[in-house]
């Protein structure tokens, strides 16, 4: 790989040599020389704003956070009801997650906020810890008896897979090059497992919303850099772990992650590095639905699920046991005893 240039200007009067592949991006845009007639600018201004809609019918929508109502849903709804005495609890869960998040999200601003791919690696290492975590306590579970769901595990495995190729493609563009990055991601994700673990423990809802607050940052910290850089990323090629991973290897586990989306309805392109980071974007949308999907109890199904079995059918369907948060699997193993 190319050494990664000077970040410091060169005087004027030398002329510096093309800049290799992958050069941290600058924070601010270049300077554009307006020139021409009015009717040229209008012309200018019509173009912009013709793009501006393109580019918005196909970015990834990102839902909303898990709701909470006081009033019944409409007739024929999927989403369940949170009763009033669980909307207080919903409120504070959440309330806590926003006030962490942002807090997170400061710091990075003080530490990351001219070097790009750093903040990206510090994001990526960072990302993937919930889906051990979660794994974890569900395997903890299972060893007890106290729950067996199976898409639970296939997404959450997905979804650490596709974070994975994330962090690699972040090494690869040199997020990764200073050890004070690398020691602070890595020290982060070790009490941010331990976190998540007592977290998801206490109150799955809680830890998936939490996650889908972390997810959602992600996704706004990609948009906002894929827009103020398009021009120079479209120049860049493509990391070969991003080529790898969307081009290259069986696409099954990146079907999987996406659960509000059907298998392979969704293929990648991958012509330059603005292309990688667009579907690292909408990756994280992605992420954003399927944990917002958990934080309804028991409503995650992997995409990949056997549609020709109808529920009635014995021989399609594996026992589940079920449980929401360990003391509600203690009082059911206890029961199931007597």
């Amino acid at each position: 790989m190319a050494a990664v240039a000077s970040a410091s200007p060169l005087p004027v009067a030398r002329r510096s040599p093309a800049p290799p592949a992958f050069l941290p991006l600058r924070a601010h845009r270049p300077r554009v020389a307006w020139q021409g007639t009015v009717a040229t600018r209008r012309v200018f201004r019509a173009e912009a704003m013709k793009v501006q809609r393109e580019k918005e019918k196909t970015e990834v929508a990102v839902e909303e956070s898990f709701p909470f109502r006081d009033t019944a849903p409409p007739d024929g709804a999927d989403e369940p009801l949170v009763t009033a005495e669980e909307s207080w609890v919903v409120k504070l869960e959440q309330s806590v997650n926003i006030f962490l998040t942002e807090s997170v999200i400061m710091i990075l601003d003080g530490l990351y906020r001219d070097r790009n791919y750093a903040r990206f690696f510090v994001l990526e290492t960072i990302a993937r810890v919930p889906y051990f975590a979660f794994i974890s306590v569900l395997h903890m579970y299972e060893t007890f008896g106290w729950w067996r769901r199976a898409d639970y595990i296939k997404v959450h495995f997905a979804e650490s897979w596709n974070e994975f190729h994330h962090l690699l493609i972040m090494e690869e563009l040199g997020g990764n090059s200073l050890w004070v990055d690398r020691f602070l991601a890595r020290f982060a994700a070790f009490f941010y497992y331990f976190m998540t673990v007592a977290m998801y423990m206490l109150s799955p809802r809680m830890a998936y919303h939490f996650s889908e607050c972390v997810e959602r940052h992600a996704y706004s910290t990609y948009n906002k850099f894929i827009k103020l850089h398009e021009e120079e990323l479209k120049r860049l090629p493509a990391p070969e772990a991003a080529l790898n991973y969307y081009l290259n290897e069986d696409l099954y586990l990146f079907d999987e992650f996406q659960t509000a989306r059907v298998p392979c309805s969704r293929r990648p392109k991958i012509d330059n590095l603005y292309d990688v980071f667009v579907n690292i974007r909408d990756d994280e949308a992605e992420h954003c639905k399927t944990m917002k999907a958990c934080q309804t109890h028991g409503n995650l199904r992997s995409p990949h699920s056997i549609q020709n079995c109808l529920e009635t059918d014995t021989e399609c369907v594996i026992p589940e046991d079920d449980c929401e948060g360990i003391m509600d699997c203690v009082k059911k193993s206890l029961v199931s005893k007597e």
